[in-house]
């Protein structure tokens, strides 16, 4: 039977010449060094780097398939499945239309999947996004490379994994939590895996994927345990009632379903984690291809699974109103109160490997950013090595470390925590939007390009659809007047959002334009090869007579 992804699309042979693979020993624990796969180069960066000088420096192409695979699950499934279905319960209104949202985030995802799948195997180099749209917008050279950097330095934070696993750590040792132990721990948090990722690469990606298999263990049991309230033969008195009736009470307001789709979007990223990461894995291309629609089919599952276990066990009511995460509420239910304080081993855990697997992935963007020459202080060249292991870019993940602390520390934390999960998304739509219209540019100027992978266009439009619903409808007025950050604006997010992609064009025209231009010099860019192997460029400055 053939692979269930290519029945949405065209997948066609590439010929593939084999090189023996890096003498580094592979971090994935389940596979032997092999080759890897060589493919035609599709254009260079905005720095000129090519595919080979990308790829260099650091552990080389390391993980394989079944790393790549719990890249993916581990990315994921972090907090968001375990607190926010009673959220998007209240946004929507019933559990009919909170269930379909969360299907709809599945279709959604699986269409970006695709449509990351199509420019990832075009272009397998670190950078995700970062890397598409700089092959569609290459003019002005730069910008989209200086707009993407602001959105993932000053949006990228993990800041939120840090303080759930905080908070449910203390919980789970009887402790009363303070604002100031909260965050102390969720300092504590992200310092230990700025130091884990940077100075033990090869445990990093040991301890990333032993949790991400945790995490799944934890869901099967939700989804297992689900299945046994449904057959009735639990002290839960009636399991179907959330399902008579579904689609009672339904919000007939566009602002609530768009602030709770971006809620339910926010629990499945991560499908495209491994986009990120490319010069690190082997076989790129074949990887990308097997890893992405089995990383978030597992998900997808689960996630849907486990949500009917969740309103099998507790009322409407009590998934609302009780105040506490609904994964909690459903050991209460099923297991009694000692289970319901395990589970916040569980969460505070599945939080941990959460923030593990973004920011092994967030350091390897913010070093691409520093390849292409990106001003920043200290100088490229730093941000872009590999110090001081040679192995690892721990300079890299300071730059993923300072505004995850600002973010922890930035109070008031009750709506700082809705706040940040909405500003997040936003700016991410936006840039969702261009890559789609960037995929169908692709198509139509560039036909003949090597594509080792082709989305069925009618799922690219079907995307693009729900990427503008979700630019427009944050700002039209909710059915309570005041959204779910009050007192701050419904609009507020959106608003915060925008303006930091609208920073980077400033960062950009300050760089390029006007500096330049005020004490009257030019860039001129040339490569350079650090001593880790990292090629990178670099600018000087040239005086214009």
């Amino acid at each position: 039977m053939a692979p269930l992804w290519s029945w949405f699309a065209n997948t066609n042979d590439t010929t593939k010449e084999q090189v023996p693979a890096d003498d580094e020993p592979s971090q994935d624990s389940f596979e032997r060094p092999g080759t890897i796969e060589v493919v035609p180069a599709s254009g260079e960066s905005p720095g000129g780097l090519s595919l080979e000088e990308g790829a260099a420096g650091g552990q080389g192409r390391h993980l394989g398939v079944f790393s790549c695979t719990l890249l993916i699950v581990g990315r994921i499934i972090g907090t968001g499945i375990f607190s926010t279905p009673s959220s998007i319960l209240s946004g929507t209104g019933s559990v009919g239309a909170s269930l379909m949202l969360w299907v709809l985030g599945f279709l959604l995802s699986f269409c970006g999947l695709f449509i990351w799948l199509e420019f990832g195997t075009m272009f397998p180099r670190s950078g995700g996004e970062k890397v598409y749209l700089e092959a569609v917008y290459t003019k002005p050279k730069y910008l989209v490379t200086i707009i993407f950097a602001m959105n993932a330095i000053l949006l990228g934070f993990t800041a939120n994994g840090c303080i759930v696993f905080a908070s449910n750590i203390l919980v789970a040792a009887g402790k009363t939590a303070t604002t100031w132990s909260e965050r102390g721990i969720a300092l504590g948090v992200i310092f230990f895996v700025t130091l884990l990722h940077g100075i033990t690469p090869r445990t990093g990606v040991y301890v990333m994927n032993f949790l991400t298999v945790f995490k799944i263990a934890i869901l099967l049991l939700v989804v297992v345990s689900g299945w046994v309230v449904l057959s009735g033969k639990t002290s839960v008195e009636d399991p179907h009632a959330n399902f008579r009736d579904a689609f009672a009470g339904s919000s007939h307001s566009s602002n609530n379903y768009a602030t709770a789709m971006f809620k339910v979007l926010n629990s499945y990223a991560g499908w495209s984690n491994v986009n990120y990461v490319l010069n690190n894995v082997r076989n790129p291309v074949r990887t990308l291809k097997i890893a992405g629609p089995l990383g978030l089919g597992i998900c997808s599952v689960l996630y849907i699974f486990a949500n009917l276990s969740y309103f099998a066990a507790a009322t409407k009511t009590e998934i609302e109103y009780s105040g506490v995460t609904v994964a909690a509420l459903f050991f209460k239910n099923v297991f009694g109160t000692t289970a319901a304080r395990a589970l916040s081993v569980f969460v505070a855990l599945s939080a941990l490997g959460n923030v593990i697997t973004i920011t092994f992935s967030a350091s390897r963007v913010n070093q691409e950013l520093a390849k292409e020459g990106i001003p920043l202080p200290l100088g490229n060249k730093f941000w872009a090595s590999n110090w001081p292991t040679g192995k690892s870019p721990l300079p890299g993940l300071i730059v993923h470390l300072i505004p995850s602390v600002i973010v922890i520390l930035a109070p008031p934390m009750a709506v700082a925590y809705p706040f940040i999960l909405d500003v997040e998304g936003y700016p991410n739509q936006i840039i969702n939007f261009f890559v789609v219209i960037g995929l169908f540019w692709m198509r139509w100027k560039k036909p003949d390009l090597h594509r080792p992978f082709k989305v069925w266009w009618p799922l690219a439009v079907f995307y693009l659809a729900a990427a503008v619903f979700l630019m427009i409808a944050p700002f039209l007025p909710p059915t309570n007047g005041v959204g779910d950050t009050p007192p701050l604006p419904y609009y507020l997010y959106c608003l915060v959002g925008i303006g930091v992609l609208l920073f980077g064009v400033l960062y950009w025209a300050g760089w390029r334009i006007i500096l330049p231009r005020v004490f009257g010099y030019e860039l001129v860019p040339r490569k350079e090869t650090l001593d880790d192997g990292t090629v990178l460029t670099t600018f000087s400055s040239k005086k214009v007579d």
